[in-house]
């Protein structure tokens, strides 16, 4: 039989290789990456489940930053603690990392391809392939109407009220309001065995801490100092 070493690092094996394929054929920006998420760790490989997958995305929604990258580390940390949220990260993101590398190399040699003919059809497929997996992911998160309602009127809020304040007025409504007309998925203790990620005080605390110091720091200390790689990481 396997040592829980060998499963553990067959695991981490895993969890790289199956990110970076996803790093490589999911095209269409963040809203789509997490149609194709939800397809792959929910209905093929069957990681978690239809709700604990809703939670993860509405937390990462909620959170500022790309949501696909942040959906893929949370699954990477239940699946296989800190070591696997990094592999997640890094599968993922490497394939795309390296693509705008090169990009940028050849926009320098060949100059803009703004008005090619090419982009703009990229462009098209792009919003082909996230109408396509708004409509998927619709089916399974919003699967009632009192869902569907908050989706809905989530989404005409946002478009109507052009404003720095709107997605997180938006959020806040929805949340009180998913609070207050829809049921309770269960107990808590059925809903925590859900996320089986061991509780590590210290590093729960200090990744709170690093995110805030981030979050105000970095905008004071680019105002203060002026450097173009400490603007560019803030």
């Amino acid at each position: 039989m396997a040592s829980d070493t060998e499963r553990r690092s067959g695991r981490l094996l895993e969890i790289f290789l199956v990110c970076s394929r996803l790093g490589l054929t999911s095209f269409g920006g963040p809203v789509a990456h997490i149609g194709y998420f939800h397809a792959e760790y929910v209905e093929r490989r069957r990681w978690l489940d239809h709700e604990s997958f809703a939670s993860i995305v509405a937390l990462s929604q909620a959170l500022p930053g790309p949501a696909s990258s942040q959906v893929g580390i949370a699954i990477g940390m239940i699946r296989a603690g800190p070591l696997g949220s990094l592999l997640a990260w890094l599968g993922f993101t490497l394939p795309s990392a390296i693509a705008l590398v090169l990009f940028a190399y050849g926009l320098d040699e060949f100059g803009s391809v703004e008005n090619d003919g090419w982009l703009h059809g990229l462009k098209l497929a792009a919003v082909a392939i996230v109408a396509f997996a708004v409509w998927g992911m619709a089916r399974s998160l919003a699967s009632d109407r009192t869902r569907a309602t908050i989706a809905i009127l989530a989404t005409i809020g946002t478009l109507a009220w052009q404003s720095v304040l709107a997605p997180v007025a938006v959020i806040v409504a929805a949340g009180v309001i998913g609070w207050r007309l829809l049921p309770a998925s269960g107990d808590g203790d059925d809903a925590a065995s859900r996320f089986s990620v061991p509780p590590r005080r210290a590093l729960t605390v200090g990744a709170w801490v690093l995110f805030f110091a981030l979050l105000i720091g970095l905008p004071v200390a680019s105002g203060l100092i002026e450097s173009q790689a400490l603007a560019l990481f803030d």
